[in-house]
């Protein structure tokens, strides 16, 4: 059985999408799955880019395409009254929902449902106390304790070298973002094409350095 460790945030709407469609992508499969929230916008920093939603032109493909997927995956998805928006109150909270910060499927699905269903703030104080009083987990949302794990996670997702979400890790495979599930069923399946064709990336030289 094959264990996949699961990078995200829920800023993402590719996250989302991924989330929803995992059980049916990997139907048949034997595996199991560990969550772990990350601060995207850490990842941004470290490699040196902006976010889609902080370039104006790809912000409005990002959400278009983003709903068309979700329209053409029949995913119950609305954008929320604003974004992005700072997810760190409910990183955190997935983060507390579990001794060592590793939030369950049902902790995870209702943050994602949080932030793209029903078209609110996601950053709203009063929905956010909603929130955590429905989850009640076990620790401080905004203890010491619960801020070192979200960090460790992120920096163990950098080390690893995860540069966006979600990333799925199996076998020191990275496998990013909501297309790349049929790739991932694929490894999984034992596709041969894994054996030569994952490495021979290494051998294409850079021609330019900006």
């Amino acid at each position: 059985m094959k264990h996949i460790t699961c990078y995200l945030d829920f800023i993402s709407p590719y996250a989302y999408l991924a989330f929803e469609k995992l059980p049916l992508a990997l139907m048949g499969h034997s595996y199991s799955m560990t969550y772990k929230p990350i601060l995207f916008a850490a990842l941004l920093k470290h490699h040196g880019q902006l976010g889609p939603a902080e370039m104006p032109p790809k912000r409005d493909w990002t959400y278009r395409q983003v709903l068309w997927l979700a329209h053409t995956q029949k995913v119950a998805l609305q954008l929320p009254a604003s974004h992005p928006f700072n997810p760190l109150p409910l990183l955190r909270l997935a983060v507390a929902s579990h001794a060592e910060g590793l939030p369950n499927r049902y902790v995870v699905e209702t943050l994602f449902k949080h932030v793209w269903q029903g078209g609110a703030e996601a950053a709203d104080p009063a929905r956010l106390e909603a929130l955590t009083a429905q989850l009640a987990p076990p620790r401080a949302v905004n203890s010491d304790e619960v801020k070192a794990q979200l960090k460790a996670h992120t920096d163990e997702a950098i080390a690893l070298g995860v540069f966006g979400v979600p990333t799925f890790v199996v076998d020191g495979k990275l496998f990013w973002g909501f297309d790349a599930l049929p790739m991932l069923q694929s490894y999984l399946a034992g596709d041969p094409w894994f054996d030569e064709a994952w490495t021979s990336v290494a051998s294409v030289a850079q021609g330019i350095r900006r």
